[in-house]
């Protein structure tokens, strides 16, 4: 017992790791299972998963380095194929799988990364048509995102000439394919929207392999289409090929010639068009002059505009027969009104004071100018005055008598 070596546990792992490391048949391995326990450690960038099959699992690791080549979204119950080294990892004593390279078992990783986005996107609406721009009928101003190396720029700057010069194109250079290039057309989308550069914005290049395409399948430049106050059209590759940026621009063109001419009118076509909107005008106007002509010829050969003079001699006509018939109303009604006011007068006069003093009556009237209608109104020495027909006079109260007993009547002399 005392001839043995006794190990530590730290030894023991150095050991098996020693072994392992050293074993050329570990170096490079692949394997293939579907993965279990995915943790992406957004801080670092590394992964951290285990591979399993129907009998066994093995842990593995894949560092940021590695994970961010990967094309595609690893989540669990993906089934891949690795590529890597197998080690120990001495702390814990537990061997694992060192991936630098990962692809999906059965699908591409570009295909596979494809529709994983295109599904996050469209649930977050950046698709939908209602949220769609129309293009402006007839730009001033067309802003074209694409490489100064390229054919693609010229093929839409001879379109655009050819069918529409009075168009201003506002060309923008960046990268279209390669690391940065999605950096490079999101900012170049930025600009123009901050600056207010143009009315409608193509982004272009031409035909290529799915990692040629690639960079617009950038989930940060799909964003910056999709929140574009700019109409964008899409012009990315051939007709057959497809990116991201396609679902989220206002409009795709199959090709950048065909987005040229489908940003811009036909400036001949546009002269037809008003070539014969103004022939038909001028025709129509001519038709409508021409009935209203033969509507006042017709009018001037009846009626007052027929003999202008008769017309007004007949309303003058007309105005003496009412003026006649005015006078003979005014009469009647003065008429009738003068034999009321006779009669009231009449009336009035029949209870005239003046009538009854004409008829030898007289009133009496104390300084005051009161009539005296009982002699307890005055006293013997008052002045009064007695009213007759054609005056008064003025006289003095020498007495008074009255009458008899309970007649009610009296004198004043």
């Amino acid at each position: 017992m005392m001839n043995m070596n006794v190990l530590t546990v730290s030894q023991l792992n150095f050991y098996v790791k020693s072994l392992v490391d050293a074993d050329a048949n570990l170096e490079n391995v692949f394997l293939t299972g579907e993965i279990s326990n995915f943790t992406d450690h957004y801080q670092s960038g590394h992964f951290y998963f285990s591979l399993k099959d129907d009998k066994s699992v093995v842990r593995a690791v894949m560092f940021a380095a590695f994970a961010r080549r990967v094309r595609f979204r690893p989540q669990n119950g993906t089934k891949v194929i690795v590529r890597g080294r197998v080690g120990v990892y001495e702390a814990s004593g537990v061997y694992q799988v060192y991936v630098e390279d990962m692809q999906p078992d059965g699908v591409g990783a570009l295909s596979l990364a494809f529709e994983q986005l295109k599904i996050k996107l469209a649930k977050e609406g950046l698709f939908d048509e209602k949220n769609k721009k129309a293009l402006p009928r007839c730009p001033q101003r067309v802003g074209v995102i694409t490489s100064e190396t390229g054919a693609v720029f010229w093929d839409i700057q001879n379109v655009m000439k050819r069918r529409f010069p009075l168009a201003e194109i506002v060309f923008y250079p960046v990268l279209v394919q390669g690391d940065g290039a999605a950096e490079q057309i999101v900012r170049a989308i930025e600009r123009f929207n901050d600056e207010d550069l143009c009315d409608v914005l193509i982004v272009a290049r031409g035909g290529g392999s799915v990692e040629d395409l690639w960079a617009f399948n950038n989930e940060g430049l799909v964003r910056s289409i999709a929140g574009s106050k700019i109409p964008i059209v899409s012009a990315v590759g051939h007709e057959t090929d497809l990116t991201l940026c396609d679902f989220a621009a206002d409009l795709r063109a199959p090709t950048p010639s065909a987005a040229a001419e489908l940003v811009v009118p036909d400036a001949q076509k546009l002269i037809s068009d008003v070539e014969y909107w103004a022939s038909y005008m001028k025709s129509l106007m001519q038709c409508r002059v021409g009935d209203y002509r033969k509507r006042l010829d017709g009018l001037t050969k009846q009626g007052a505009l027929s003999s202008p003079n008769r017309a007004l001699n007949d309303r003058k006509i007309a105005l003496d027969a009412l003026m006649m018939a005015l006078k003979l109303n005014f009469k009647e009604i003065i008429s009738s009104n003068k034999e009321e006011f006779f009669l009231a007068v009449s009336k009035l006069e029949a209870l005239s004071p003046l009538k009854l003093l004409s008829s030898g009556y007289c009133v009496a009237v104390d300084g005051a100018n009161k009539v005296i209608s009982r002699l307890d109104q005055i006293e013997k020495g008052d002045k009064i005055s007695v009213i007759v027909s054609d005056g008064k006079m003025e006289c003095d109260v020498t007495g008074i008598s009255f009458g008899g007993e309970g007649d009610g009547k009296g004198q004043i002399v």
